[in-house]
């Protein structure tokens, strides 16, 4: 069954929603404690804690929510936002983070993320790929690259990552439905990989259309929290196929 994983990102203490990674398009939704409360109560294990004040800054701002949710709920959190030194890493971890996710520091200081794939073992480093119109972007999505998606993940998988985020920019925030066809070329290029599907998921159906193409994970956030997808109905999804 795949993985189903809500996304908190946080801004200035709160829960909030930005659209295509645009931080003028942003829409508050309360406290994260809460929300990641709420979402444990619903049959969630998993949580995926974005630090966008720490994205910005490059360096770990929200620390201390990450620990409030992490003693406070029994959610497996993996965290990223802000991960750009080993003292980054050092405070995620001890603040609760199970695994972290690493996107823009896999681009930019690769030798430092494969150092971190190597100390902590690829179960506890995720690889963060975000994406727009088959390109890899980093810096909170406003910088592309010429990295092929396709081949930035094959040459991390390479290097021993096993699990991959793979967010479509384009489809963040939109709810228009997920890039359903890159990750069946993904998974097609390599069944091993544990590919976790970012961005668009907009009704329960393309989470059970993901599940039937192979797709290990799933990231959802605004159809939580605009009401699109219920947690009820989640929770009796995840009882039903568990």
């Amino acid at each position: 069954m795949i993985e189903i994983i809500p996304a908190i990102d946080i801004i200035e203490g709160k829960c909030v929603r930005l659209t295509q990674g645009d931080y003028s398009q942003k829409k508050e939704y309360g406290d994260p404690l809460e929300m990641a409360q709420q979402f444990e109560d619903h049959g969630i294990k998993r949580l995926h804690l974005v630090d966008l004040d720490g994205a910005r800054e490059k360096r770990v701002v929200n620390h201390r929510i990450l620990e409030q949710i992490a003693t406070r709920t029994s959610l497996v959190i993996d965290a990223g936002g802000g991960l750009r030194s080993d003292e980054d890493l050092r405070i995620v971890f001890e603040s609760g983070a199970s695994m972290v996710t690493g996107g823009s520091i896999a681009v930019k200081e690769r030798e430092l993320f494969l150092e971190w794939l190597g100390k902590y073992g690829a179960e506890r480093i995720i690889l963060g790929a975000d994406f727009r119109a088959g390109k890899v972007a980093v810096s909170g999505w406003h910088e592309a690259t010429p990295l092929d998606l396709m081949e930035f993940v094959e040459e991390y998988r390479a290097r021993g990552i096993k699990k991959v985020i793979c967010t479509d920019i384009d489809k963040d925030g939109m709810l228009e439905g997920p890039s359903v066809e890159t990750y069946k070329a993904l998974k097609a290029q390599d069944k091993q990989l544990f590919l976790i599907a970012s961005g668009g998921i907009s009704r329960l159906e393309e989470i059970e259309f993901l599940d039937e193409a192979g797709i290990d994970g799933v990231i959802t956030g605004k159809a939580i929290y605009e009401g699109r997808i219920a947690l009820k109905t989640l929770e009796t999804y995840i009882l039903n196929n568990s």
